[in-house]
């Protein structure tokens, strides 16, 4: 369960699951920003799923994290979850950690629609078909 003040009435989940799937998180960012430039319902936020192994350098982890990430929106928008990752795709049926996962959850958390991948087209067209439904 997404804390209370990630979640809107449609919110965009990105969840990254090594390092290098920052670049295609960043993909989704400017369609993400156009689609909900002055919409209150509307929000996504970013979660980098680390494994467990790496707790003991969370605070070097997260703190090289803030310094990277120069933007104080992009911060408040992301929340790294530690621990075992597959609590996280497990529950949300996620088949692999190879790419990013893409959700569209409602207010009251039900999965809409799920995606995998950076930005394309087609995918773009799918998520905003499946945000226009409710």
């Amino acid at each position: 369960m997404l804390p209370e003040a990630f979640v809107s009435r449609r919110t965009v989940v990105l969840i990254a699951f090594h390092r290098d799937h920052q670049s295609l998180v960043d993909s989704w960012t400017p369609w993400l920003e156009a689609h909900g430039a002055g919409d209150p319902d509307f929000s996504f936020v970013e979660l980098p799923v680390i494994s467990r192994v790496w707790v003991p350098l969370r605070s070097l982890i997260d703190g090289g994290m803030a310094a990277a990430i120069k933007t104080p929106h992009i911060l408040q928008r992301t929340l790294t979850i530690y621990g075992d990752v597959r609590r996280v795709t497990e529950p949300l049926g996620i088949a692999t950690t190879a790419t990013i996962t893409v959700l569209a959850v409602d207010g009251e958390g039900v999965i809409r629609w799920s995606g995998a991948g950076g930005y394309c087209a087609a995918a773009s067209n799918q998520l905003e078909a499946a945000l226009a439904t409710w």
